[in-house]
């Protein structure tokens, strides 16, 4: 049975944790940041726990 090959673009958005659950960066802070609060950008800044329903699925293409 050959290895399994790591996808490369989850690999480096979805990072786990010591407990084994997936983090993630949020989106929407990429551009036309001028209409969002400033408030609005520094939580999108935080990093948080990708949601159980597709934990599934990125665990699968993140083997090892």
């Amino acid at each position: 049975m050959p290895k399994v090959k790591t996808k490369r673009a989850a690999a480096k958005r979805f990072h786990k944790t010591g407990t084994g659950e997936l983090k993630r960066m949020k989106a929407y802070k990429s551009h036309i940041l001028t209409k969002k609060s400033t408030k609005r950008k520094r939580n999108l800044r935080k990093a948080t726990i990708a949601d159980a329903s597709n934990a599934k699925a990125i665990r699968k293409v993140l083997p090892y």
